[in-house]
């Protein structure tokens, strides 16, 4: 290993073979969804196009309860059935319906995904300011009854008034958005921070939006929960009541657990509108039928600017990428707690680097090492067979410098990860001994797209460029037969150089991954 290591990073003089890691035979997946966030509902058919383009499995949407409310400012609720979606307002739909019709037409899947903010109708009392805080306990039964007028509308059967054609049905869903961060959802904890509440939030709208899809005919749809934010604060006065709270805290609370994963009896468990005596915890599995029976958990695995393979240090309830199996562990002694054999698999639903430019320098890379980056998180995600997606979050940098995950900049000018996005390319092990083999990984996003519409079987090409300097030349060509564009193959290369992959769109131009450096010693 320490062979493997001095000679990853350039250094050591030993000519033995580094030792490669083991190739996963018949590993499938993970399928690709990307999160564009506001630039899909701004262009939708512009940004499905794209995305088409880059051989994106499956959309993730955020659609946002005030953006389809009536009167959404007003502290006082309007009068209409919440529950019709004749009742809300055309044109707060028009986006959603395009996206919802065109994902279909285009073959790829769609994650509609309820999130915050609530109209400030929906708002709970006691907000510090409800002018601008309307993530304040919102109302479950309010939020089951928006529930219930999204998937009446996109059940399949809804002709929207003036149209002569039901509108595609949706059958994947998500319930709300990062609900142990306080900007979508609050309080997070209460009395100096010691009483976590957010949980009990939370169960009320997955049970509430559980419910209103039983009720319209998506019973047997895919139903996500969790959506969960990697990180929290931790200190004396945090999170507070608007702070992140750690995720793996906000599942026991979730959950009706202590630290030690025991179920809260007495005042704790009141505190936390949590069942406070055995009987209550034998009740409760079916009595929150959401927790147990959704058909997946989302994490949103963020590493924060540190290499993939790196958490935060000394926070064990953090759910970043390398955390992710903790996650697993913690989920899967939830549901042993109340005798349920539930084993949730995990979607990645956002994830990113963060880069300067255009971000400031704290908490960033450099656009090249978050190519380098995203390619080897993808690599990891790919390493666990219970992740089974992997996400980018978001296509275009806003403007100012905020959250600058986009693989473009706000001009429209691609970044280095647009082409790694496109066409990873990632080899665990850089340098070996010469005559000896090297793993290469990669992936041809587009490559099931392009089979279907040419029908021909794709291929990728590894390019090789010696040090010395030199033309790109092609060492092996290799069928792409996994669903999602996946290989992993082993490959001697003839001298120390630069390794990229090479790919042709059908009657289209050819396009690269990003160059890897490789040494033979």
């Amino acid at each position: 290993m320490l062979t493997v290591l001095l000679a990853s990073c350039g250094g050591g003089s030993s000519t033995q073979p580094a030792k490669l890691p083991s190739l996963h035979a018949g590993r499938v997946g993970p399928e690709t969804i990307f999160t564009p966030a506001g630039e899909l509902v701004l262009n939708p058919v512009g940004t499905l196009d794209e995305l088409q383009r880059l051989g994106v499995d499956t959309v993730h949407v955020y659609l946002h309860w005030a953006d389809i409310a009536p009167d959404p400012t007003s502290s006082t609720k309007p009068v209409f059935d919440a529950t019709d979606p004749a009742a809300y307002p055309a044109a707060g739909w028009a986006a959603y319906d395009t996206i919802v019709r065109d994902t279909k037409a285009r073959g790829m899947g769609l994650i509609l995904d309820l999130v915050p903010p609530p109209p400030h109708w929906a708002s709970g009392p006691g907000a510090p300011d409800p002018q601008t805080q309307p993530q304040w306990r919102p109302s479950a039964p309010e939020y089951g009854q928006f529930v219930q007028a999204v998937a009446t509308r996109y059940s399949g059967h809804y002709v929207p008034p003036g149209e002569t054609a039901p509108l595609p049905r949706v059958d994947f869903w998500s319930i709300w958005n990062e609900p142990n961060l306080g900007v979508e959802l609050a309080p997070q904890a209460i009395q100096n921070t010691k009483i976590e509440v957010s949980g009990k939030l939370y169960r009320g709208l997955v049970s509430a939006a559980w419910n209103a899809l039983q009720a319209t005919g998506h019973g047997h749809d895919q139903i996500m929960i969790g959506e969960l934010g990697p990180a929290g604060a931790t200190f004396a006065d945090a999170p507070g009541l608007f702070g992140a709270m750690a995720p793996l805290r906000f599942l026991r609370a979730l959950y009706c657990v202590d630290s030690s994963y025991q179920p809260l009896r007495g005042r704790a468990a009141q505190q936390r509108g949590c069942p406070s005596t055995a009987a209550g915890s034998k009740a409760f599995a079916a009595q929150n039928p959401g927790l147990f029976h959704a058909t997946a958990f989302a994490d949103h695995p963020y590493s924060f600017g540190l290499p993939p393979d790196q958490g935060a240090p000394n926070e064990p309830d953090y759910t970043d990428l390398i955390e992710v199996p903790k996650l697993e562990h913690a989920l899967d002694t939830l549901q042993d707690v109340y005798g349920s054999d539930t084993r949730f698999p995990i979607y990645s639903t956002e994830y990113g680097y963060q880069t300067s430019p255009p971000g400031p320098p704290t908490g960033t890379v450099s656009p090249a090492t978050a190519a380098y980056y995203l390619n080897w998180a993808e690599y990891l995600t790919w390493l666990d067979p219970r992740l089974r997606s992997y996400d980018q979050f978001l296509m275009t940098d806003g403007p100012g410098g905020y959250f600058t995950t986009g693989l473009k900049f706000p001009d429209g000018k691609p970044k280095p990860t647009y082409a790694a996005f496109r066409m990873p390319l990632y080899l665990p092990v850089r340098a070996t001994a010469k005559g000896h083999s090297l793993v290469v990984w990669g992936d041809v996003r587009p490559a099931h797209d392009a089979q279907l519409a040419s029908h021909h079987a794709q291929h990728v090409q590894i390019q090789f460029q010696p040090a010395s300097g030199g033309a790109f030349k092609t060492v092996a060509t290799v069928p792409i037969t996994d669903r999602y564009g996946y290989f992993e193959i082993p490959e001697k290369f003839p001298a120390s150089g630069n390794v990229r992959l090479a790919w042709s769109y059908p009657h289209g131009p050819q396009v690269f991954s990003r160059t890897v450096v490789i040494t033979l010693r």
